[in-house]
């Protein structure tokens, strides 16, 4: 009994930063209304980045030992930047997603990076279980319900969240190969100061970024910046220190139903019977693909904002 308080005190952290997460789609959706995709995501990620900052000199001068230095120890330099590549790719798709598609919609789409994880493993020589491949089937089928129309054709902003959900499948294989080598949360500053960069230059070649513009986008900006990219990574990392994966795991899932009623509350979206079908059998299919995290306590990933 002396354990429950910590065990219900850790899952409301991850519940906690699921909802973040969740309506970070919201913030990231309204955003758009004032600024372009690429100036939005520089300004949330280098917000992001300095957040973080804090968090490095806290751990610097309370003495927390460093990874380990293997021989298969890396850089962070290195390794936060080709981890921030691939997250401006999937960012950046996401982003410009979301200006012809809802949040809900866009949550759930990211969410099936949940079951390309343990299929990518393929690549590398890794086995899918029964569950990932009946996870990835009843996602197919959501994904044709929620997105296709009846001329069996995808909406644009569907299908570049979509495409964006592949990146952010490879962000994570990427992840589960550096944060053992090299110390997770300069990886982490490092990674979102590079998406910052990337996206920073995408938008002065592409974009006509105003002050204005981005005064007028500063809450969104706040929020996806502070709140989904620097407190809720903090809140994870602080929860899943005593609290195991596969647990976790689940927790963390529901990002995607967050995403649906925060655009629902504050956005006035409304998926209607065949979205919420769709939505329904999408969140079947990353339930059944992380059967292994339940059985075996594997984690297959982390989020996706």
């Amino acid at each position: 009994m002396k354990g429950r308080p910590a065990v219900l005190a850790n899952d409301s952290l991850l519940l906690l930063t699921s909802l973040i997460w969740g309506v970070a789609f919201v913030a990231q959706r309204v955003g758009m209304d004032h600024v372009g995709p690429f100036t939005y995501n520089a300004a949330r990620f280098a917000l992001g980045a300095v957040s973080l900052l804090p968090v490095l000199a806290f751990r610097r001068r309370s003495g927390s030992p460093p990874v380990s230095r293997t021989a298969s120890a890396v850089s962070p330099v290195p390794a936060g930047i080709l981890a921030g590549a691939i997250l401006f790719c999937g960012a950046s798709l996401q982003q410009i997603g979301l200006v012809s598609t809802t949040a809900g919609k866009a949550g759930f789409i990211t969410g099936l990076y949940v079951v390309l994880v343990p299929l990518a493993g393929l690549l590398w020589g890794q086995r899918a279980g029964w569950s990932a491949w009946a996870g990835a089937l009843a996602c197919v089928a959501g994904l044709f319900v929620l997105s296709f129309s009846e001329s069996l054709g995808i909406e644009r902003g569907d299908l570049l969240v979509l495409l964006g959900a592949f990146f952010w499948a490879g962000h994570v294989q990427i992840l589960g190969w550096l944060s053992p080598r090299t110390n997770p949360v300069q990886l982490a500053c490092i990674q979102f100061a590079a998406c910052a960069l990337l996206s920073a230059g995408t938008a002065l070649a592409v974009e006509r970024p105003t002050t204005q513009g981005i005064m007028e986008a500063a809450g969104p900006i706040l929020y996806g910046g502070l709140l989904s990219v620097g407190v809720a990574y903090t809140l994870q990392v602080v929860a899943q220190r005593r609290s195991k994966p596969a647990h976790a795991a689940i927790l963390l899932s529901m990002e995607s139903v967050f995403a649906a009623v925060g655009g629902s509350i504050f956005l006035g979206e409304r998926l209607g019977p065949r979205g919420s079908a769709g939505c329904a059998l999408i969140f079947a299919g990353m339930m059944i693909a992380q059967l292994p995290v339940l059985l075996h306590g594997q984690a297959q990933g982390g989020p996706a904002t």
